[in-house]
């Protein structure tokens, strides 16, 4: 009996803790530490120039998502008033001036840029990420706020960057009314990202399957839904794929599986020498090129 006893105490530790472990690993994968605005902007002066947002008009204002949940966005409108806006949605711990690399760009093609916080970064009140199933219900949300808040629009994208691009990917099955899509370095799905950063580690990779748990538990979302790629299949929005071909993190497979993926025009770019989210500061010349022949052959431009 005493014997009994000591095993099913045992099991009722290992037991719980595995659940620890469980809750834990979910923690760790959709709560990272986020950045302030201001070290956002300190990592980007230290990388290229951005002295050109000092002077931008802006306008500063809240949007309530499907939810309710309130996403804090920057309007910087272009100089010349043509009508075109373009939507940037920034990556994972970063915030809205992580954009501001895409706004450079945009903002010299008469894009006038809509930049925020995901939820989550930034102003935004602290929560959990899901990789692009909320996030991408949030950028539907923002497509349709823009659209009712400016008259003048003629032309309407969205720009996405790592886990912004899985974002605005997403939220394709949600048919915004946009002329096109841009997808810097996006997953297709985040367990290949997960899984390829554990072998990296050196860490087993069954434990995404208990991490897969926790998250169900914790947050009510599975790690195993979390899958942009799936919203691609009657998708007819133009979508240019970007990914650095040196990507460690975010493999370029994944860029490339999605444009394969898609229903409708798509283009796949690799830029040279680019790890994760770097393209545009590597080679901001080719990047842009890119970007403008892309625009002009689908009447963006």
């Amino acid at each position: 009996m005493k014997f009994v006893t000591i095993a099913v105490i045992a099991a009722l530790i290992l037991s719980m803790l595995w659940l620890i472990l469980a809750l834990w690993l979910a923690s760790f994968i959709m709560t990272g530490q986020r950045q302030t605005l201001d070290e956002a902007m300190k990592w980007q002066s230290e990388r290229y120039d951005t002295s050109f947002y000092d002077s931008l008009d802006h306008t500063d204002y809240t949007v309530a998502s499907y939810d309710g949940y309130e996403l804090h966005v920057r309007l910087l409108r272009c100089p010349e008033h043509s009508g075109k806006y373009v939507i940037i949605s920034h990556g994972y711990t970063d915030n809205r001036i992580g954009s501001l690399k895409y706004a450079k760009l945009y903002l010299s093609l008469g894009y006038s840029c809509v930049i925020y916080d995901l939820r989550g970064h930034g102003l935004n009140e602290s929560t959990f990420t899901t990789y692009g199933i909320r996030e991408g219900q949030d950028v539907a949300a923002l497509v349709k706020d823009t659209r009712a808040r400016y008259d003048d629009i003629v032309k309407l994208g969205l720009h996405g960057e790592s886990l912004g691009a899985a974002s605005t990917v997403t939220s394709l099955r949600y048919k915004p009314e946009v002329d096109f899509v841009v997808a810097d370095c996006g997953f297709s799905d985040i367990l290949n990202v997960l899984e390829e950063g554990y072998r990296n580690a050196g860490a087993p990779v069954f434990l995404l399957n208990v991490a897969d748990f926790g998250a169900k538990l914790r947050y009510h979302y599975a790690l195993k839904d979390m899958r942009p790629i799936d919203s691609l299949d009657d998708n007819t929005i133009p979508v240019l794929f970007i990914h650095g071909a040196d990507d460690s993190f975010i493999l370029p497979k994944n860029s490339e599986d999605m444009a394969g993926r898609t229903k409708g025009y798509s283009e796949l770019h690799f830029i040279e020498g680019a790890g994760h989210a770097e393209s545009i500061l590597i080679k901001p010349d080719e990047y842009g090129a890119i970007v403008s022949a892309y625009l002009a052959r689908i009447n963006c431009q």
